[in-house]
């Protein structure tokens, strides 16, 4: 049970960092490429969730290149 709640909770949150920095003005902290994966490595008291979610960010990071390259910085 524990592993199913876990794998749940992964899939749940996987993106968050990348979508939070895009949707919510001031976590972008005016990166303007991987914005995400510099959320995910700030110094906050969540480290550790973060840190789960740092290789899904990385990947929609990657995805959303062109996206940010014509946006420009998130602020």
């Amino acid at each position: 049970m524990k592993f199913v709640l876990v794998i749940a909770m992964t899939l749940l949150l996987s993106g968050c960092g990348s979508v939070i920095s895009r949707t919510i003005p001031g976590q972008g902290h005016g990166n303007q490429y991987y914005p995400g994966v510099q959320w995910d490595l700030r110094d906050s008291a969540w480290r550790w969730l973060t840190i789960i979610d740092l290789p899904f960010s990385l990947i929609f990071d990657t995805l959303l290149l062109p996206i940010d390259a014509s946006h420009g910085p998130y602020e």
